[in-house]
């Protein structure tokens, strides 16, 4: 059984992947210093470490010079210190990855590093793992696997990805920040004529631009400085299966005429190889920018737009989602249950009230998030109003008083949510807003909207 150290100050966090790993077959132990680490290293003989660029005594790239047993060293970095990881992986890490990311991404490089001879193959835990993994940390897998959701758009959104999951379609999903756009390219593939091959998610905004072809199309040991060993890239990792690249949209345009590229010709060449390799992939791409403008700016090119865009699905936010909110609520109190081994047993009054009138800026991955940090904070019973954060809790905007520029933007922004939300009844957002109908309806005349 292959052992691994994780070395993360996130102590849940830390269990939660030490978990995961230990039902994918793997010994794993963690750690949450680098002080801590390199005791634990000269201890124990590891086949990999898996360690956090930032830690409470140092940094994570530390533990690298302090090896005594050469083993593949993968640095888990936030997206602001991708240049950080690039100089880990030049000081000898094996790979990067970029939080948050989904249990998949983590295995498939997991088990790229440890090699074909050392790696979990997929077939050993078949017992214990539902044959649909999990897509998203932040999130459920296919929410619609677990529960029925009744909103019109909910709706729609369901027929629209059982028309297309069948077909070999390039799908290119839109959507607001949180809403699901993983979720739902999971959905896809798991529906899909290739659920049974990998499903491999790649951050594009977390890709370096010296790094990117490394990323998609892998290299051989020794093709540049720091590639101490062969890499296999996405393209070739997710062959047979499904290739998702979310934030597509940050892409350097160098980097899209190679993607273009390998689109086209569906061959791959390891950097330092001069042999090609045949690739059978399905692409999903997920942006919450406008490519369309993109394209007008000379910011994405216009051929790859096309080629991605063969079939287009825009995910509603939650406010468009009317009569689903107290679903996700119930979904991911159930799944923080057990994930936090607790027996919650459901929401107060008063925190229903604050759920049903909060704006959800985050849309489902925060409402995921403050219902998990409640149901951390609750002993026993009910969710209670003292459980959830300040900012939920607070009046949807402030009453009276002259509001700045960015309150009155804010403030705009929430009357048309509330509105939607209730089918633009007025009486009824009035109420969700907290406010007054007469208040209301000088808001709406006062930013001159169209209802």
């Amino acid at each position: 059984m292959p052992k691994i150290l994780i070395i993360e100050d996130d102590t849940s966090f830390a269990q939660m992947l030490q978990k995961f790993l230990n039902r994918k077959g793997y010994e794993v132990e963690i750690g949450f210093t680098v002080k801590e680490g390199k005791l634990k290293l000269k201890q124990t003989d590891f086949d990999l470490l898996l360690t956090d660029l930032r830690l409470p005594d140092a940094e994570g790239i530390e533990l690298i010079s302090g090896l005594h047993k050469n083993i593949p060293v993968i640095i888990m970095t936030g997206y602001a210190e991708v240049s950080s990881a690039v100089n880990a992986m030049k000081k000898g890490a094996f790979d990067y990855i970029s939080k948050p990311f989904t249990p998949d991404a983590v295995l498939t490089i997991i088990n790229t590093a440890l090699g074909p001879d050392t790696a979990v193959r997929p077939e050993q835990d078949k017992v214990t793992e539902p044959k649909r993994n999990q897509g998203n940390q932040s999130q459920s897998a296919s929410i619609s696997d677990h529960v029925e959701l009744i909103s019109p758009a909910s709706k729609k959104l369901e027929e629209y990805i059982g028309l297309v999951a069948p077909t070999d379609m390039s799908v290119l999903i839109t959507g607001e920040s949180g809403t699901g756009k993983e979720v739902t390219a999971k959905s896809i593939h798991d529906r899909s004529k290739r659920c049974n091959h990998p499903f491999i998610a790649v951050d594009c905004g977390a890709i370096p631009k010296e790094l990117a072809s490394s990323e998609f199309f892998g290299h051989l040991k020794g093709s540049f400085t720091g590639a101490i060993n062969d890499k296999t890239g996405t393209f070739e990792a997710a062959n047979g299966g499904t290739l998702f690249l979310d934030e597509v949209g940050n892409l350097p345009y160098d980097n899209q005429i190679q993607l273009l590229r390998a689109l086209q010709e569906r061959r791959i060449r390891r950097i330092g190889s001069t042999s090609e390799i045949d690739v059978d992939v399905r692409i999903l791409t997920a942006t919450n920018e406008d490519l369309k403008v993109a394209v007008k700016e000379g910011k994405f090119r216009e051929d790859l737009y096309h080629r991605l865009n063969e079939f287009s699905l825009q995910i509603p936010s939650l406010t468009d989602r009317q009569g689903d909110l107290a679903i996700f609520a119930e979904h991911f109190l159930k799944t923080s249950n057990e994930r936090l081994n607790k027996q919650i047993t459901g929401f107060t009054i008063e925190v229903w009230g604050v759920l049903e009138t909060y704006a959800w800026p985050g849309n489902i991955r925060e409402l995921q998030n403050v219902i998990q940090r409640a149901v951390l904070l609750t002993q026993e019973g009910e969710i209670a109003i003292e459980a959830l954060p300040t900012e939920i809790i607070e009046p949807t905007f402030t009453k009276g008083g002259n509001a700045d520029f960015s309150k009155s933007a804010f403030e705009k922004e929430q009357i048309i949510k509330a509105l939607k939300r209730t089918n633009y009844n007025k009486s009824k957002a009035a109420k969700m807003l907290q406010v007054t109908r007469k208040t209301l309806y000088n808001r709406i005349s006062q930013y001159g909207l169209d209802v």
